[in-house]
């Protein structure tokens, strides 16, 4: 096999790792590098993937019909979707596992501090190229990653095994977390969450690391690492990432079809507060937000430029006008709330994701503001 053979994926290998670093802000870990360099990206991708349309949908790509546009979709740095409908037959694609960015890999990896000896768990093995990562780094026998969907974990053990990485593939619910190879010195989850399940800190190391993308029902951003203690676990927010919700973890709400019904009858009253200031790009808005709030969702109706505001039990919801008019109804006046939240962000001075911290305990688990001491609400 000659040289040329080679050439276009040591190319695209290279051109991948220039943009990485430059995402990175600085030069990539040599040890990740290495492992970007021994494992390419596109052993790990399906023969089919879903690229977006530029319409805000999704198309398929194919290896075989299309091979130039999909393997520059493999050494780009951006998520690729390999996966929608969990796998079901759909009209309307919607991404159902994805292969992340790179960059974001590599940050991951990275702020985890890696190191030989170490014993890893991932949650969501997704194409399995975050876990040979990890193996190239700690060698066979010291990665387990736990797979919820079956034929995602099929295809990825494949492509693991054919590397001979000693990767352990488990198809289960990660929430779980893998209970006959505990415990571990880090849990690195690929999906984000609501709550931190238990099952992760129990299966952890004292002085061991959780570190887990983040989704509150506001908004969908940020990453957690957590240091484990004997009984409980507490850590802080970065400001990266925004991953798939753990399907576990889900829940398909909509405002006309789960919340708003015929019968309700609102009050009414009238905001000088800009919806805008809560919705689209104000994302440190958001995260603080839905810390704040907790169980608080938001949905945008686009032809009236009307903002709805509703819990995730649909027992109470808001709705506000551009010109001003609030309508509420409910348990609660989630439109106050959604207010005094927000003044509260802006006495704090605007706090982004690095002042918020969080606690997972046996009784519960919470948030605060630059201080354990300083819970945002009460412990559920």
């Amino acid at each position: 096999m000659t040289d040329s053979v080679f050439r276009p994926e040591q190319a695209a290998v290279r051109g991948l790792l220039r943009a990485v670093g430059e995402a990175l802000g600085g030069p990539i870990p040599s040890e990740w590098r290495e492992a970007i360099e021994a494992v390419p990206r596109h052993r790990f991708l399906p023969d089919r993937v879903w690229l977006a349309d530029g319409d805000g949908s999704y198309s398929p790509c194919d290896l075989g019909s299309d091979d130039r546009r999909w393997f520059e979709a493999a050494y780009a740095d951006v998520s690729i979707v390999t996966q929608v409908n969990d796998g079901r037959e759909s009209a309307d694609p919607w991404p159902s596992s994805s292969a992340s960015a790179p960059s974001i890999v590599v940050r991951m990896l990275r702020d985890l501090d890696v190191r030989p000896g170490m014993r890893v768990l991932e949650i969501g093995t997704g194409t399995g190229w975050n876990a040979a990562l990890l193996a190239h780094r700690l060698g066979p026998g010291s990665v387990v990653s736990v797979e919820i969907d079956a034929e995602v974990a099929r295809q990825a053990w494949a492509s693991l095994n054919a590397a001979g990485l000693g990767v352990e593939v488990v198809h289960g619910d990660g929430a779980d977390g893998w209970r006959r190879r505990a415990p571990y010195d880090l849990i690195l989850s690929t999906c984000s969450v609501r709550r931190v399940p238990w099952a992760w800190i129990e299966q952890t190391e004292p002085g061991g690391i959780v570190l887990t993308p983040w989704d509150n029902p506001m908004i969908c951003w940020g990453l957690l690492k957590l240091s484990v203690g004997e009984g409980r676990a507490e850590g802080r927010f970065s400001p990266h990432s925004a991953f798939m919700l753990m399907r576990t973890q889900r829940q398909d709400l909509r405002i006309f079809r789960d919340v708003v019904r015929d019968n309700h009858v609102p009050e009414e009253s009238r905001t000088f507060f800009d919806p805008q200031h809560v919705t689209g790009d104000q994302w440190e808005a958001r995260f603080a937000l839905g810390l704040r709030l907790g169980d608080v969702w938001t949905a945008w109706e686009e032809d009236v430029a009307r903002l709805w505001v509703a819990t995730t039990d649909a027992r109470s919801w808001a709705a506000v006008d551009p010109e001003g008019r609030v309508r509420q109804y409910g348990p609660r006046r989630l439109w106050d709330e959604v207010e005094a939240a927000h003044h509260w962000w802006e006495e704090q001075g605007r706090p982004g994701p690095e002042r918020f911290g969080w606690t997972v305990a046996a009784e519960g688990q919470w948030a605060w503001l630059d201080d354990p001491t300083r819970p945002l609400r009460k412990r559920d």
